[in-house]
Parts: C-alpha cells; sequence; structure tokens
C-alpha cells in the first residue's frame, strides 16, 4: 500500500521551496509573465491548502471539491448527496457566491480553524440575505466576500467533506479565481458538467489540469435525459478516453424534475453510485491512502516540471530588467561625458553669458555675469538630461518589458527637470560664492578685493575655456597666483562635484521605478536549487 511521506525533513523542504515560489516575482509586462504569475499563485495555493497541510496531518478528512461550469447543477449535486439543502441552488447566475463546506458534526474542528484555504475567513451561518446576491438593474456586481461558510450533517461519514465552489467560468472574476483557489485544496476534484455542455472548454480545462498534476479525479455527468442516457454517455467516455482519461471514474445522473430549477433534492438513489464512491475512499484505508498519495505526489512530481518554468520566467525577467538598467546607465555615461567635455571646452560662456562677460566690469555688474553663467550651466545641464532622456526612451521602446506604466511613475517633465537643475545649479553658486568670501580674508593680501566679483571672475574662469584667460589673469592679480591657484582648484572639484551629483540624481530618478520592481537574479536559482533539493530528499 502506498504511503504518504511525512517526514520533517520533506515538511522542512516543502517550507523552504514554498518560500522560493512566494519570493519570485514577474512585474516587467513580457509574454510569459501572466502565465508565470498564475502559475506561481496556483502553486502557492496549493502547497498552503493542500500540500503541506495534508502531509503534516494526514488523518483530517478527505475534502472533496465539487467544481464546474455554470448551471452544472454543483449546488443540487452536493445537497442530494447531503441530504438536505446546505448550498443555495436556483435559476440564477451565479448562484454559489460564499463557497460552502461540509463535514460530519465530528470533523468540524478540522476547518473551523485555517488548516486549510487560510485566507478564507470562517462563518457558521448565511451571514447575507439571497436577495443581496445579485444586484439590482443599473448596478455593479458586489465583490464576493472572502468567507467560506461550514456547515455539519451526520449523513455525511466522518472522514469525508463536501466544498461546493463556485463557477469555475462565472461572470464575476473573483468567483473564478476563488473557484480555482478552492481546487487547489482538494484531496478528490469532483467535475460536474451537463449533458448538453460536457464538450465544453471549461471542463475539459480542469480536467486536463487534473490530469497534469496527477490528481484524484472523478467526472459527473449531470441532468442527461433519460432517452439519450446510453449515447451521451458513450461520447464522453470516448472523450475521456481520447484525452488519456479513460481511467478516470465516471458518474452519470438522469435529468428530473427536482434538477429542473435546481430547487429540489435529486432521490437518493440518483447519487447513490457516487455517495458509495465517495464513502468507500473516506472509510476504506487502501482506498482513502491511495487517494491522499496519488494527489499529493501527482503535486510533487508535477514540480519536476512548473518550477523550471517559474525560474525561466524569473531569468526573462532579470535579462529584460537588465537590458532597460543598461539602456539608462548607457544614456548616461554618455551624457555625462559629453558634459565634461562641454565644460573644458567653454561652452557654457556663450550666448548672454558671453555677453555679459565682455560688458565686465563697465556695463555688467558680477552679480548679473553670475546669473547668467548659471543660467547657461543649468541650460547644458537640461539638454544633457533631456538628451540622455531620449535615448533611454527610445531604447525601451524595443523593449516589451519598457512598456510597463508604472516604469513612468515619477516627474519626467521637462519642467520638473528645468526645476531641479536649477535648484542644484543655484546651490553650486552659493558655495562658491562662499568660497571666494574665504579666500579674500586671507591676511596676506594687501586690500580685499569684493567676494561677488571674486566669484564671478572664477567661476568665468572655470566656464569659459580659452575665451575666459583674462578672467584668470585678474584673479591672479588680485589674489596673487597661489590664492588663484588654489581658489580655482577648490571651485573646480565644486563645479564636478555639483555636475555629477545633478547627472546622478536624474539617472536615479529614472532607475528609480526600475529598482521599485525589485527584480532580482536570484529566484532563478534559489527556484532550481529549491527543487533540486527537494527531489534529493524525496
Amino acid at each position: 500500500m502506498v504511503t504518504l511521506d511525512v517526514r520533517p525533513q520533506l515538511l522542512d523542504t516543502l517550507s523552504a521551496l514554498r518560500d522560493r515560489v512566494a519570493a519570485a516575482r514577474f512585474p516587467l509586462p513580457l509574454a510569459g509573465a501572466p502565465r508565470a504569475r498564475a502559475n506561481r499563485d496556483e502553486l502557492l495555493a496549493q502547497l498552503d491548502d493542500y500540500l503541506v497541510p495534508r502531509l503534516r496531518e494526514p488523518e483530517a478528512p478527505l475534502l472533496a471539491v465539487v467544481g464546474g461550469s455554470t448551471g452544472a447543477g454543483k449546488s443540487t449535486l452536493v445537497n442530494s448527496l447531503v441530504g438536505r439543502r446546505v448550498s443555495e441552488a436556483g435559476v440564477l447566475r451565479p448562484t454559489t457566491r460564499t463557497p460552502v463546506l461540509v463535514c460530519h458534526p465530528e470533523d468540524h474542528h478540522w476547518f473551523s480553524g485555517v488548516r486549510v484555504l487560510p485566507d478564507l475567513t470562517r462563518v457558521w451561518s448565511s451571514q447575507q440575505d439571497p436577495a443581496d446576491e445579485f444586484p439590482l438593474a443599473g448596478e455593479s456586481p458586489k465583490s464576493p466576500a472572502r468567507v467560506l461558510r461550514v456547515e455539519t450533517a451526520e449523513t455525511l461519514p466522518r472522514g469525508l467533506a463536501l466544498l461546493d465552489a463556485p463557477d469555475v467560468d462565472s461572470l464575476v472574476a473573483d468567483n473564478r479565481v476563488l473557484a480555482a483557489e478552492l481546487m487547489c485544496a482538494a484531496d478528490i476534484w469532483i467535475m460536474v458538467t451537463t449533458a448538453a455542455r460536457y464538450a465544453d472548454a471549461v471542463p475539459w480545462h480542469l480536467l486536463r489540469t487534473a490530469k497534469e498534476y496527477g490528481a484524484t479525479l472523478v467526472t459527473v455527468l449531470d441532468r442527461v435525459p433519460h432517452q439519450v442516457v446510453s449515447e451521451v454517455s458513450r461520447q464522453y467516455g470516448a472523450l475521456l478516453a481520447k484525452a488519456g482519461l479513460g481511467d478516470v471514474p465516471r458518474f452519470t445522473v438522469p435529468e428530473l424534475p427536482e434538477s429542473a430549477w435546481g430547487a429540489g433534492l435529486l432521490p437518493g438513489t440518483a447519487v447513490a453510485p457516487l455517495k458509495n464512491w465517495l464513502v468507500l475512499h473516506s472509510q476504506d484505508a487502501t482506498a482513502r491512502q491511495h487517494v491522499m498519495a496519488r494527489t499529493a505526489y501527482g503535486l510533487l512530481d508535477s514540480l519536476k516540471s512548473r518550477m523550471p518554468e517559474l525560474a525561466g520566467a524569473a531569468a526573462a525577467q532579470y535579462a529584460a530588467a537588465l537590458r532597460l538598467t543598461t539602456a539608462v546607465e548607457s544614456a548616461y555615461d554618455i551624457e555625462q561625458a559629453r558634459v565634461r567635455s562641454r565644460l573644458q571646452s567653454g561652452a557654457v560662456l556663450a550666448g548672454d553669458a558671453l555677453k555679459r562677460w565682455r560688458a565686465f566690469p563697465l556695463d555688467c555688474t558680477a552679480g548679473e555675469l553670475l546669473d547668467a553663467l548659471v543660467e547657461s550651466l543649468a541650460a547644458l545641464l537640461l539638454c544633457s538630461v533631456t538628451a540622455a532622456d531620449e535615448r533611454v526612451n527610445e531604447a525601451w521602446r524595443r523593449e516589451p518589458a519598457g512598456a510597463d506604466p508604472a516604469l513612468a511613475a515619477g516627474d519626467c517633465s521637462v519642467e520638473s527637470a528645468e526645476h531641479r537643475i536649477g535648484l542644484a545649479v543655484r546651490r553650486w553658486r552659493r558655495e562658491l560664492e562662499e568660497y571666494a568670501e574665504d579666500e579674500v580674508r586671507e591676511p596676506a593680501l594687501a586690500a580685499a578685493p569684493d567676494p561677488e566679483v571674486v566669484a564671478a571672475l572664477v567661476a568665468t574662469a572655470l566656464l569659459g575655456g580659452r575665451r575666459a584667460r583674462t578672467a584668470g589673469e585678474r584673479l591672479a592679480e588680485w589674489l596673487g597666483a597661489h590664492g588663484a591657484l588654489r581658489l580655482r582648484d577648490r571651485a573646480g572639484r565644486l563645479l564636478g562635484d555639483h555636475v555629477d551629483r545633478v547627472l546622478h540624481a536624474e539617472r536615479e530618478r529614472r532607475l528609480a521605478p526600475l529598482d521599485a520592481l525589485d527584480v532580482q537574479p536570484e529566484p532563478q536559482a534559489g527556484l532550481i536549487a529549491a527543487l533540486s533539493v527537494l527531489q534529493k530528499e524525496r
């Protein structure tokens, strides 16, 4: 007899693997990202809601989740298996908004806590008027509460619980997500479809998923008219066999007056074969072990393909993030080199600044000259930042990941960049004037020159290149050769620091939204390593 492996080492390894899966993130809009996110969430649900709880407490009741498409008769089937109305059934769709779990009273403690489905709040009776389940005309549907209603019934044997899940093809997106999450908690999947819809895509997607994960699966062909029972059953069986599911237990429930509007209970004889199968597999030790081992080991085996797929998606995310980062770094490196070159060539002393310098000191004050130089330096930096951003935008447009709206976070407008650069350049001017004041207070100077004039001359000498040669000569006349050289060296380092700081800040501004996504290289290696450790432990 196959038994579950519940060694503490295996549970610890699974816990570590679960943490690796939870840490994997796929924020960039790559082609495989939606699938990777869905696979990660599904795997987490299966680990948290089924595999780890089952391995920790193999003696817990079997949980059979009844799922299927809209109008398949899931709630009527659950009510009929229990022998009384425990789940709302009716003609309106979707009917099941709040999932209902039914178990024997002595099994209640297994489901009143958070052993399985920890994210769902437990309620013990319907806390909502059925009339409130559906919006009035013109109203938008309400999002269903994340609750699980737990009912007890002595008509169910100990060791078996039934869960009526929302429609897997519900028009309400939250219902579809919840239905998929509930299926991940099942020891047994009971797929319900109808004679009219057994070939639809949705039930077959569920069937293929169950086969892929090796889950214990039961199918119910519901509401089959008496006159076509044999024909429909034969065709359905042929489809199952073609899909490699020919050995799946299959039950047929005939169409009866009680099921016409979903309001009544089916006769016990209509659901007896299914109920007997469920009772046998919950009461017989061998059959019970087989069910649990098949589903648990099927899920473990599915990790061999699912973990590498997640790791591949994580690697693609990191590679894309690296390309986006490299585009920013390259663009700003180019512009930083360009700014240094233009500063060395004296490009700042042009236009109005050059006109002011030629008029200084007769028709232009030191303050006016400094104003013009500051404005010209800010314009040079703004031009470089704008050019870098345009180069980044062009590179990112060629990348699918660059289309992420989150990467446009922050104020990237020219006006805001102009404001930030203006503040930085004015700060440089104030510090330069402080340097000039320190220099003119040197006791070696016979007469202290005006600090603002000294600041204007040293700024012109630094920013004007060969055209500002006379500015350096005037500084040497006023401060002496040693003083002029000392001030120019200090001011040059100050200018370089401020220019680098401006470009670094703008580079970081452009990288900040990408950094906030926190796409790291570790998830890929971590996922593969966790799978490797699990395989060795098994």
